[in-house]
């Protein structure tokens, strides 16, 4: 079993999130374009830059990502939130006004989402009374189980 730290967790999860970004929209059943395809000849090609594509996600990567997905089901619905719009790079200030909290406030919730998925992935479960600066404190510790 690998031990699980604050920093994998977060590296995953924004794994997971490009991964998704990645993926080719879904369209509903029956969605076709009837415009005809527009072939350039060389001459328009000329003087132009190559475009490059990113390869699709693996399967390996897809399914790692839905996997990290499956993390978020352990924490409250506004938490999960706050931590999937971190994983996509979204910055502090629309996810404070989106929830109605402070950057600070936001920020420790955050963190303490993170921290509960790292203890659930270490075999563990963050005692009920202890406060939500425990788990974020201890939650790194927990590999080298030096846990009180």
């Amino acid at each position: 079993m690998t031990d699980w730290t604050m920093a994998r967790v977060q590296d995953r999860l924004e794994l997971a999130a490009d991964v998704f970004a990645q993926m080719p929209a879904v369209k509903p059943q029956g969605y076709f374009n009837a415009w005809p395809e527009y072939f350039h000849s060389f001459a328009d090609q000329v003087g132009q830059e190559p475009q490059m594509r990113r390869p699709l996600p693996s399967p390996r990567m897809i399914t790692d990502a839905e996997e990290a997905m499956l993390w978020l089901r352990w924490l409250q619905k506004d938490d999960a939130r706050i931590v999937w719009l971190r994983a996509n790079r979204k910055p502090w200030k629309p996810i404070c006004w989106q929830f109605g909290l402070s950057r600070t406030a936001a920020t420790k919730r955050w963190q303490y989402g993170i921290a509960l998925i790292v203890w659930r992935l270490n075999g563990r479960v963050p005692p009920r009374r202890r406060s939500q600066r425990f788990v974020v404190e201890n939650a790194d510790r927990l590999s080298r189980k030096i846990v009180l």
